[in-house]
């Protein structure tokens, strides 16, 4: 690149940092990639070279801008590829993600996703930018594997989104309905509610579906985000 700079919102391209993302960005989404920067000392140079070269990506030794790209010591590859935008298929499970605002967790979140089976997160404004590299690194690549779009509101969501037979599953600690694997319902078509990691889901979710509640003991007050999410996500897909 003539220009390289750290990562800004809106700057149209973005980073994987670390090797298997990168692999993940030239196996699943090489279109958008833009080039890779590989350290001397890297191992696997040329597994780098022979995927960019199938798909006419040009691969760039730099140590110098991997260290200034990234903040952490054991990066030795990091791949440069365009923002995009996706539009999620109305034919299949959804989970949505009300205001995330951690990108770590958005990160652990994608991966758990694509763990079972789950392609298409829809996400309600305002929320954690999704293409910062460090939501890259913590999926491992995963979101190169699925389809991640921003609502202005849930409504706005409803009106894409709902088909027959679609159903909601806001998860809120005051739920109706105590989830369990053996409980659990199995509807074809559905999208899996989660809300923001300090607050939760606004009160006017319990009336949107069938509220769910995941038992757990009075000694703490809620379960980490990543952790429902991962919790729901088993119950739903086992």
């Amino acid at each position: 690149m003539d220009v390289i700079k750290p990562y800004k919102r809106g700057c149209g391209y973005s980073y994987a940092l670390g090797a298997f993302p990168t692999f993940e960005l030239l196996r699943k989404r090489p279109e958008r990639a833009i080039g890779v920067f590989v350290h001397s000392t890297f191992p696997e140079r040329e597994k780098v070279a022979e995927l960019c070269a199938q798909n006419g990506i040009p691969v760039w030794d730099n140590d110098k801008a991997i260290a200034r790209l990234s903040d952490k010591e054991n990066v030795f590859v990091i791949g440069v590829f365009r923002t995009y935008e996706d539009k999620l298929d109305t034919e299949v499970p959804h989970l949505m993600l009300v205001n995330p605002s951690n990108m770590g967790n958005m990160g652990t979140i994608l991966r758990s996703c694509l763990a079972f089976g789950i392609h298409d997160v829809a996400v309600i404004a305002p929320g954690v930018d999704w293409m910062n590299p460090k939501v890259v690194r913590a999926s491992m690549g995963a979101m190169f594997s699925m389809r991640i779009a921003m609502y202005n509101s849930f409504e706005e969501y409803v009106c894409f989104a709902s088909g027959v037979g679609r159903e909601y599953f806001p998860f809120m600690l005051n739920g109706g309905t105590e989830l369990s694997p053996v409980s659990c319902p199995k509807p074809k078509l559905y999208t899996l509610i989660f809300g923001n990691e300090a607050a939760g889901l606004p009160a006017e979710y319990a009336e949107v579906g069938t509220a769910i509640k995941i038992p757990q003991s009075e000694e703490v007050d809620s379960l980490n985000l990543t952790i429902a999410v991962g919790i729901g996500l088993f119950c739903f897909r086992g």
